[in-house]
């Protein structure tokens, strides 16, 4: 069967995990340059998938939500949250723990890529179009204060982790 949303956001999550391998070669130093474009690649990521992918399964599902896009949106603004600090070990760690679970949820047999296939299946070049021509998402420079750091927990929380257990795992 012919995926092409799901080889494409796939495709895209592969870019995504190697551009954050490569900022971590070295353990003892984060390669910014590569993290920064892991970071716009993640929130451009994120940004197809809340503005263009969620909506139009919606849309074909008689607008009624997809029930697993409810706990990706709550994944997403974890991530989101976790972009806005800096890159240290730890931030990185956690990342990875949600991305690794969360683009499970997207990507397995069933998942939410499989149901916006089948559902949007007759508005797919419409939205592989939309996808391509999607813009970078503009960021400000990391914040280091102690609120940012509060925002991201809190949105960690939401989402069903703890940053806490997280790091110490």
């Amino acid at each position: 069967m012919n995926k092409p949303l799901y080889q494409f956001f796939t495709k895209d999550h592969r870019r995504i995990e190697q551009l954050l391998d490569q900022a971590c070669e070295n353990p003892d130093v984060i390669d910014l340059e590569y993290y920064h474009q892991f970071r716009t690649g993640i929130l451009k990521h994120i940004k197809m998938e809340e503005k263009i992918l969620f909506p139009a399964a919606q849309r074909a599902n008689g607008n009624i939500p997809i029930p697993l896009a409810a706990k990706l949106r709550l994944d997403h603004g974890a991530i989101t949250s976790l972009m806005v600090l800096p890159p240290t070990l730890d931030v990185i760690k956690v990342v990875r723990i949600i991305l690794d679970e969360h683009d499970l949820l997207e990507e397995e047999p069933g998942g939410m890529y499989d149901k916006c296939e089948q559902l949007t299946e007759f508005e797919t070049d419409h939205i592989i179009k939309q996808l391509e021509a999607t813009s970078e998402v503009p960021v400000h420079p990391p914040n280091e204060a102690v609120y940012a750091m509060q925002a991201a927990k809190n949105a960690l929380r939401r989402a069903g982790y703890d940053y806490e257990e997280m790091i110490n795992s």
